[in-house]
């Protein structure tokens, strides 16, 4: 299975602090916003993926990122100058997809939990065809891509940003689906607010009968980073969190080296190059535990 990273988008809601910079490249606690999805993406195991932006990020990208070596990685960049839907990531990313699966996360989607990585790792291990998608319980489900099951969870409908929604479950932004996502997306056409909407693609499947769903674990903060408050709260639970379990989260560095797609060698060089931050002292006491 390979990987997209969608981190493109304007950021208006974020406005001022996006207007100079991409949103997912702002600072979540200790470190950048992209190193959340690239971890979660690493820590399935998957080890070859192509973030999507607009041409004038790519340069600051590469400068964090750099080509995915430092993490034990293939990372390759492509082109989105102006939104178009999520499912433009499947046309854009056709012949990184090649024959292969793939899994598409937001790079503004956060998924912190003790169990949620393993719990989701168990569900996909198998994955051979059709599509998946997960499940969150909300208050307010009307800004999401939203489900709705029968009383057996098997999936009835699903709708984008419904006036009137028909459940409180909605779909955060983390999808599997098999090579067929391709096909299916070049004939997508732009719903009435001109985008390609990731929910006809979700459709698809269904109408198919091979749409299946993860309830999400309910201890996993799931944050959607929007705006400013969601930005805000979302710091201080991951300040709160990593202090309580002394445990670094979103750390592609970490997530590769319990991978062993890299060092101990590499891990205490990349925790010298950092050793004056906060981030560099995490990695730094866990490099010490391994020693």
């Amino acid at each position: 299975m390979k990987g997209i990273i969608l981190g493109g988008g304007l950021g208006t809601r974020l406005y001022p602090i996006t207007k100079a910079i991409n949103k997912h490249l702002l600072n979540l606690y200790d470190k950048p916003v992209i190193y959340y999805p690239l971890s979660t993406l690493m820590s399935l195991g998957i080890n070859e993926i192509l973030l999507i932006t607009q041409k004038n990020n790519i340069p600051f990208y590469k400068k964090i990122l750099g080509n995915g070596n430092d993490f034990g990685i293939k990372l390759n960049y492509a082109i989105q100058n102006k939104p178009g839907g999520l499912t433009e990531a499947f046309t854009i990313g056709a012949k990184f997809i090649d024959k292969d699966s793939v899994a598409l996360i937001l790079g503004d989607n956060i998924f912190i939990s003790e169990t949620f990585t393993q719990y989701l790792s168990d569900k996909i291990r198998n994955f051979k065809s059709g599509g998946i998608i997960l499940a969150n319980k909300v208050a307010d489900p009307k800004p999401f891509g939203v489900v709705t099951f029968d009383k057996n969870f098997n999936v009835i409908n699903v709708e984008e940003k419904p006036t009137k929604p028909k459940s409180n479950y909605i779909i955060p932004g983390l999808y599997f689906f098999d090579n067929n996502v391709v096909s299916i997306a070049k004939k997508i056409t732009p719903s009435h607010r001109g985008e390609k909407e990731i929910t006809s693609v979700i459709n698809k499947y269904l109408e198919n009968k091979t749409l299946k769903t993860i309830i999400m674990p309910k201890d996993t903060l799931w944050s959607d980073i929007g705006s400013i408050n969601e930005l805000f709260k979302t710091t201080l639970f991951i300040k709160h969190f990593q202090n309580k379990h002394h445990k670094l989260v979103g750390s592609p560095e970490l997530t590769a080296y319990q991978k062993k797609w890299i060092s101990n060698k590499k891990l205490h060089h990349v925790s010298k190059v950092y050793e004056k931050t906060h981030y560099g002292e995490m990695l730094k006491k866990y490099n010490a535990s391994i020693l």
